[in-house]
């Protein structure tokens, strides 16, 4: 059901809600599962950025928390959106499976969709009886989706197992079927869209249809279900684009304050739209630095809400900044406070 509005919402505007609904106005006190899950998903390719994404979000946040809750299987990190890797809540994880990878899995090229299901069973009933690599993972079925190594990800929700996941493991990961380590079956895809939509505009909204989309990687006929299921409102941005939103979700005003936030590698708040929605929070003269031709998104510093820096830490734990603009006495200051503060929470 959509209920149309004729707001038109500004740029800052648009800033202040993400900010607001990503926990980066004021840092929370809530627990992991809960935080992930207001989150939607958090970007996991680089093993420090989930630790790092908390800690600029929660208050009082210390990496064993995340640690003891992917232990727990309360969050757990998988490949799911653009076949990626995210951290997501374990109750959220079955619904988001049943949307994208099935989807993803039927994007195969040129292998039947009888010879899908085959090739699902088989990976399921081997991850049920034990721990994979994605290495077993592709030599189970890789040869028969025509080579389509990294696809073989695709065909039944894998969870990885602890230490996977965790700050500073970079090591081959253990694979184990959902449905072993959660107790839990696939829900119906359409309660999987229903869910995801739910999720994504709760964490990024408004936003466009096209924005959810690319978030997820999905096509249109993916989400329909879920967008005639969920109540949604309609706002239009500075150029007439339709948004999407839910009811009573956050929307400050345009001069909320905003304080100094670092963001570590692949921060989903830079990747959940399409181009060139990315300019609620990455000014469009920033993109080619921040985000690389390979995909590769440097961790940056927000001011007042918008990418003003990025930042990096060598290997002896020294923080290097690199404006992207002019930044006055106080914003460096700012900075600086929050670096300190940063390092100490590297080196904890």
């Amino acid at each position: 059901m959509t209920r149309n509005t004729e707001r038109i919402l500004t740029l800052r505007e648009l800033n202040r809600a993400l900010l607001a609904r990503q926990l980066l106005l004021e840092r929370r006190k809530l627990g992991v599962q809960q935080a992930v899950e207001r989150l939607c998903a958090i970007q996991a390719q680089w093993p420090p950025s989930p630790y790092l994404a908390l800690w600029s979000r929660l208050d009082g946040f210390r990496k064993p928390q995340l640690t003891r809750a992917l232990e727990q299987h309360k969050v757990i990190r998988s490949t799911l959106f653009r076949i990626t890797l995210h951290i997501t809540s374990a109750r959220d994880y079955p619904y988001y499976a049943a949307a994208v990878l099935v989807a993803a899995r039927e994007a195969t090229p040129r292998v039947t969709a009888e010879k899908l299901a085959e090739l699902s069973r088989r990976v399921r009933a081997a991850a049920m009886k034990a721990p994979l690599t994605h290495e077993q993972v592709e030599a189970l079925a890789a040869a028969e989706m025509g080579g389509f190594r990294w696809r073989t990800r695709t065909l039944t929700p894998l969870v990885h197992l602890p230490p996977g996941g965790t700050w500073s493991h970079y090591g081959r990961v253990q694979l184990r079927a959902m449905e072993a380590v959660l107790g839990v079956e696939l829900p119906a895809r359409e309660d999987g869209a229903a869910r995801l939509v739910r999720r994504y505009l709760a964490a990024f909204g408004p936003a466009t249809r096209e924005d959810l989309l690319r978030f997820a990687g999905l096509r249109v006929g993916d989400v329909r279900a879920g967008l005639e299921r969920v109540q949604v409102l309609t706002f239009r941005d500075e150029r007439g684009r339709v948004l999407l939103d839910l009811p009573r979700a956050p929307l400050p005003d345009a001069d909320t304050p905003t304080p100094v936030r670092f963001l570590p590698k692949w921060d989903s708040s830079l990747l959940a739209y399409a181009p060139p929605e990315r300019t609620r929070i990455l000014p469009e003269k920033f993109r080619r630095i921040v985000i690389g031709k390979n995909g590769d998104v440097l961790p940056t510093v927000l001011v007042d809400g918008f990418v003003a820096a990025t930042w990096d830490l060598g290997t002896k734990r020294d923080l290097t900044i690199t404006p992207l603009r002019r930044l006055t006495k106080q914003e460096r200051a700012e900075i600086d406070d929050e670096g300190e503060r940063l390092v100490e929470f590297f080196r904890s």
